[in-house]
C-alpha cells in the first residue's frame, strides 16, 4: 500500500515508518522538522519506497493514491507544545482538517494518534474510554489536551456527515530511541540528566503515576488498529502497569549506574496525579498486549542516550519566554 504518516520523522513516527517499510508499504513520510531532526529519517533516505515531503499540515497539501493515512503530526512533550501554543493547537485543528480532507478524498483509511491527555488530571482511575476526562481549558496544557479533544471530535463528525472510515489511539506515555533529549518528557529528561551527572528533577514527591510503553508495542498497536475491520475507537494504547515517578527515578539510576542526587520541584498545574490505562478495549478488539517490560524497555532507551552529544541537540524555550511565531 501507499502510506502517508505525518509527524513521520518524529519519535513515535519513524519507528513506524520503520515497521510498515518492513511490511513491503511505500510511505509518504510528512514533516515540518519543528521537533523532530533529520537524523531521525538519516537510515530511509536511501530506501526505494521512502518519500520525504517537508511540509507543515496546518497548510493544504494534497497526494493521490494514498490507501491509508496515519496522522501523527503534532508537537507531543511538554517542552515542545509549550512552546508555541497557538500553533499546537492548530495543528490540532486546522491540520486535522486538512488531513481529513486528503483522506476523503482518496476514499482511504485515516488514524489519528490521540492522546491519555484528553483525560486531563483523571478522578477514576484506571482510564477506559468511556470517562470523559477532568481537562483545565484555560491551562497551559490546554493547547495540546484541548487541541486533541477537538482532533477527535473533529474524525468523529466527519465520520458522521461523510461516512469515513476513521480509527482514533489514544497513546498513553510512550518512551524508547528516538526521544527528543530536551522534550520535557520524564523518561528522556531523568536518562539525560543521569548520564550528565546532573540532578534528577521530580517535581512533588514523586508519588504520582505513569504508566510507560515502550514504542515498539505502541507501534504494534497502532498498525493493529489501522488494520482491523469494524472499529473505529478510540481506543487506549498504553502499558497498564501502573509505576511512580519516584520508582521510575530509581530504576534508572540504578541501570545508567549514576550517582545523580534526587532534587524536587513544585509540581505544575494540571498536571496528572495518576495516569493508568484500562486497554481491556485493545485486548478484546485488537487482540493487543503491551510484551516489553520497564526494565529491558530503558536498557535500549538508555543505550540510544548514550550515543548522543547533549550539546548537538537544542532545549525549546517555554512560550512565555519565547517570541510568538504564528
Amino acid at each position: 500500500m501507499r502510506i502517508v504518516v505525518t509527524g513521520g520523522a518524529g519519535f513515535v513516527g519513524s519507528h513506524l515508518t520503520a515497521r510498515l517499510l518492513e511490511e513491503g508499504h511505500e510511505i509518504v513520510c510528512i514533516d515540518n522538522f519543528m521537533t523532530s531532526s533529520e537524523q531521525t529519517v538519516e537510515p530511509f533516505k536511501a530506501h526505494p519506497r521512502w518519500e520525504l515531503i517537508q511540509h507543515d499540515i496546518i497548510d493544504p497539501v494534497f497526494l493521490e493514491g494514498v490507501d491509508q493515512l496515519y496522522n501523527l503530526a503534532c508537537p507531543a512533550a511538554p517542552g515542545h507544545y509549550q512552546y508555541n501554543p497557538v500553533r499546537t493547537i492548530k495543528t490540532s485543528v486546522q491540520g486535522v482538517i486538512n488531513m481529513l480532507g486528503m483522506a476523503r478524498a482518496n476514499g482511504c483509511r485515516i488514524l489519528q494518534a490521540s492522546t491519555s491527555e484528553v483525560y486531563g488530571n483523571p478522578t477514576v482511575t484506571p482510564q477506559s474510554e468511556s470517562y470523559h476526562g477532568n481537562v483545565n481549558p484555560i491551562g497551559r496544557r490546554a493547547c495540546y489536551d484541548e487541541g486533541k479533544r477537538a482532533a477527535e471530535t473533529l474524525f468523529f463528525d466527519y465520520r458522521r456527515e461523510h461516512d469515513m472510515d476513521i480509527r482514533v489511539a489514544r497513546i498513553f506515555n510512550t518512551y524508547g530511541p528516538h526521544m527528543h533529549p530536551f522534550d520535557g518528557r520524564v523518561v528522556s529528561n531523568f536518562i539525560r540528566q543521569a548520564i550528565a551527572g546532573d540532578d534528577i528533577t521530580i517535581f512533588s514527591d514523586g508519588s504520582q503515576t505513569r504508566s510507560f510503553c515502550y514504542v515498539s508495542d505502541l507501534v504494534d498497536g497502532l498498525v493493529r488498529l489501522m488494520n482491523v475491520e469494524d472499529f473505529t475507537g478510540p481506543v487506549n494504547l498504553g502499558n497498564p502497569e501502573e509505576r511512580t515517578i519516584l520508582e521510575l527515578a530509581e530504576i534508572i539510576l540504578e541501570l545508567t549506574g549514576s550517582r545523580s542526587s534526587l532534587t524536587t520541584r513544585p509540581l505544575p498545574p494540571d498536571d496528572p496525579v495518576r495516569r493508568c490505562p484500562d486497554i481491556t478495549l485493545a485486548r478484546e478488539q485488537l487482540g493487543w498486549d503491551p510484551t516489553v517490560g520497564i526494565r529491558e524497555g530503558l536498557e535500549e532507551t538508555i543505550a540510544y542516550f548514550q550515543g548522543l552529544d547533549f550539546s548537538e541537540w537544542t532545549p525549546p524555550t517555554p512560550y512565555w519566554e519565547a517570541p510568538p511565531q504564528d
